[in-house]
């Protein structure tokens, strides 16, 4: 094993850094950090008419906020374009590669003929040992490897196992196309090698692509990096992951409400396992993570248990470092902006205060915005359908009595004063606790659901509290 553990993210910038790019991240940023090495960051933007400033911007933002952070600068693969090239040429001067030069019509023949035959279509190699004395005067041509020709490419994989390809499948790939720019499947090598890449951890779908590079390593004479080709995450019906699936960028899941811990604990747990732990800190994957334990088969994303996850994470988080993720996903939150707007010191103060009952109720920051709107709703409250129903005529009488009951509570306002004072009424009018609770949850939040009641008149205080109360009575 080398020195030091290097491993790699490498994305394309045309779009944003969606839930599987997210997970590839991961995967790389735990083995580092098991194994005390470093991750590194290439922007594959070859594709210059798909790359976007904006999507690079995007995956480095979803990156942050997930805590995957990343060593040195990133790499721009498009920058290195020049490297590509000399590396291309040295493989010439070497005997490992040749230009050809065909044109495209002549190159559709060709495969139209292998077609015919019933073979797939291979390049068949027709440049490969002719002098370069033959070529077409003024035609730029193509550099293309060559390609072993009998027995087989293994491919060393810690997930999928050794992988063969016969070499006849291979064909004499491009690896510097007419026009002076590299191949993606040449690039990517030089990239991984001058980057010092020990390690490359990606999606199985690179497992054929994994075949093709090993030929260049080893026509260039490079050590050929630790392979781990990880399965594709599918949606929770077993097809391949969509946007219906939940295949939406990292920034669409902070929006919904999700913490970057719980996204991460999912994620991990999607195609790694640590025998049936399910709960994992940030801690816990880098002490338990090793890429060699990652399944081979495709996982399934599924909502339900991401939501259920992150609701752990939430009531198993301390109150003040719930809060302060709260306030700074607030702009990003549905409803959370114009709760931002509102925010002041006073109602911090209740919002951390309301906390132990909110969080238990949540399961995500996004129903944390809707559990704490209470807070911040200005009389007389807006009443939803389900709280209208708890307050008609008799329940209004009720109200007034209870109204009275905290009015005459001396001393300091608690949640204990205020649950006895309710109790002593409820019992002298011969009323269930409930009868009593539930219109006054009504009354005070505008909702049939709440943190306990007590809880919500000591967070509220006495002169906010009285006053929603009569607003509902007058």
């Amino acid at each position: 094993m080398p020195d030091k553990v290097v491993t790699r993210f490498a994305p394309s910038p045309t779009g944003f850094l969606h839930i599987g790019g997210a997970r590839t991240a991961l995967f790389n940023w735990l083995y580092a950090k098991h194994t005390g090495g470093i991750m590194l960051l290439r922007i594959e933007d070859t594709d210059r008419e798909r790359s976007t400033d904006a999507a690079t911007a995007a995956i480095l933002d979803g990156l942050s906020w997930l805590g995957l952070t990343w060593d040195g600068e990133p790499v721009s693969q498009f920058e290195r374009a020049p490297r590509h090239r000399e590396v291309a040429e040295e493989l010439v001067r070497m005997g490992k590669a040749y230009y050809s030069y065909e044109t495209p019509a002549e190159l559709e023949a060709m495969r139209e003929a292998a077609r015919a035959k019933g073979l797939p279509p291979r390049y068949n190699g027709q440049w490969r040992d002719r002098a370069p004395s033959e070529a077409p005067a003024g035609v730029k041509g193509a550099i293309r490897i060559k390609a072993p020709t009998e027995g087989e490419t293994v491919v060393h994989d810690r997930v999928q196992g050794e992988v063969r390809f016969p070499n006849k499948d291979l064909d004499d790939f491009i690896i510097l196309r007419s026009d002076g720019n590299p191949t993606y499947m040449h690039a990517v090598v030089v990239d991984d090698h001058d980057m010092g890449v020990t390690h490359i951890i990606r999606g199985d779908d690179h497992l054929t692509n994994a075949a093709r590079q090993t030929v260049i390593y080893r026509a260039m004479g490079w050590d050929v990096p630790s392979m781990s080709h990880i399965p594709l995450i599918h949606g929770a019906d077993g097809a391949k992951l969509s946007k219906r699936h939940g295949a939406l960028g990292v920034e669409a899941y902070r929006a919904m409400g999700y913490l970057p811990e719980a996204l991460l604990n999912y994620l991990a747990r999607l195609g790694w396992s640590h025998g049936d732990d399910e709960i994992m800190s940030i801690k816990d994957m880098i002490s338990w993570f090793d890429i060699g334990d990652v399944n081979k088969g495709a996982a399934r994303f599924d909502f339900a248990k991401l939501e259920a996850l992150n609701g752990v994470h939430m009531r198993r988080m301390s109150d003040a470092e719930l809060f302060d993720i709260f306030i700074a996903t607030l702009p990003y939150l549905e409803g959370g902006p114009a709760m931002a707007t509102r925010l002041d010191d006073r109602n911090k103060a209740q919002l951390l205060a309301a906390l132990p009952g909110l969080k238990e109720r949540a399961k995500t920051l996004v129903e944390l915005v809707d559990g704490a709107a209470f807070l911040f709703a200005t009389r007389p409250l807006p009443i939803d359908d389900k709280a209208a129903l708890l307050l008609n005529d008799d329940a209004r009488k009720i109200l007034r009595g209870a109204h009275d009951a905290l009015n005459a509570v001396s001393g300091d306002w608690t949640a204990a004063a205020a649950e006895a004072a309710i109790r002593d009424y409820a019992q002298a009018g011969g009323h269930k606790l409930g009868a009593v609770a539930q219109p006054l949850r009504a009354a005070l939040t505008g909702k049939s659901t709440s943190p306990g009641v007590f809880d919500v008149l000591a967070v509220l205080g006495r002169e906010e509290s009285l006053a929603r109360i009569a607003d509902q009575i007058d």
